[in-house]
């Protein structure tokens, strides 16, 4: 049985799901992207192709095993887009909680049930079906469980927000110790640079008290100021909207000095380093084009 543990986003990881990029099903239809960005790379014939995905993921998988980590890979589904393992479900303490993420991926769950089997039934959880969250939206940091949300009335004609009240009001009840602080990010649907499609694209805590951040990811400027003072000016990576747009703040951490990275992230990856952080880089520029890199691609399951 795997005994899950996740407190935070930094602790060394022991087990993680890591996504495939195996029969990816091709360049899709504009009308069927899940968001701007895709959009951007179909209709300029930039999308990124299965064999250098491939390629990246593999990279990713070397660098968590030279780390001593167990890596699950999800079983290929022909023709399907399985490469964001953390929108289909995400660990908190010792639960398992199962996201209703949109309806068009409903299959990516029951790739992983080889691994879900090794779970104990009574630490899975289902939300309600008016709970619509993904794991890009939800980070556990200690006696905080950080949310990215969207409550605008607009809330269904936007592919782009994935996350609703609904959700934060009943992770809240399941962990009613903790305190689940919920951030209104800001969501569009034609430009990728005014979109923070979920809470790691435009935040991330690393090592044991610093930040990524972009402060026009959130609508409400008072809650990113909260962010700011909860862990100090002085330990935060403010990245500017073009690496946002590149996903700088997507990155991935092994331990609280070890961070996988994108290896064209030189101004975030510098910084990393100079405050002490071992930086893993990786090429993960192909995946990065579907508006999900590194954290979206893995679902961490135990860390210690």
């Amino acid at each position: 049985m795997l005994q899950l543990n996740i407190k935070n986003e930094t602790s060394k990881l022991k087990a993680v799901v890591l996504g495939t990029a195996k029969s990816n099903g091709g360049v899709p239809k504009v009308e069927d992207c899940y968001d701007p960005k895709s959009v951007q790379h179909v209709i300029a014939g930039t999308y990124p192709k299965e064999k250098d995905m491939i390629l990246e993921m593999e990279a990713v998988e070397k660098v968590l095993k030279k780390y001593n980590v167990e890596v699950f890979r999800p079983k290929v589904i022909e023709n399907y887009n399985q490469i964001f393992a953390r929108d289909i479900a995400f660990v908190i303490d010792d639960k398992f909680i199962k996201a209703n993420i949109l309806p068009d991926r409903d299959q990516e769950i029951e790739a992983i049930n080889h691994v879900i089997a090794q779970i104990d039934s009574n630490k899975i959880i289902k939300l309600p079906e008016e709970c619509h969250v993904e794991g890009g939206d939800v980070m556990p940091w200690n006696d905080y469980i950080f949310v990215g949300t969207y409550s605008g009335k607009d809330y269904s004609e936007h592919i782009t927000a994935r996350t609703n009240i609904d959700a934060v009001i009943t992770l809240q009840e399941i962990f009613p110790e903790k305190t689940v602080k919920s951030f209104e990010l800001r969501k569009d649907n034609t430009n990728p640079k005014e979109n923070a499609l979920h809470l790691d694209c435009c935040f991330q805590p690393i090592g044991k008290n610093k930040a990524i951040i972009h402060k026009n990811g959130f609508l409400i400027e008072k809650e990113y100021q909260w962010l700011v003072n909860f862990f100090g000016k002085e330990n935060i990576f403010e990245i500017t909207k073009e690496e946002m747009y590149h996903m700088n703040s997507n990155v991935f951490s092994i331990s609280e000095d070890v961070i996988i990275s994108e290896k064209n992230f030189t101004r975030l990856n510098t910084w990393l380093r100079e405050n002490g952080f071992t930086v893993e880089e990786v090429p993960y520029a192909e995946i990065a084009k579907q508006e999900g890199l590194l954290r979206c691609s893995t679902m961490p399951l135990i860390r210690e």
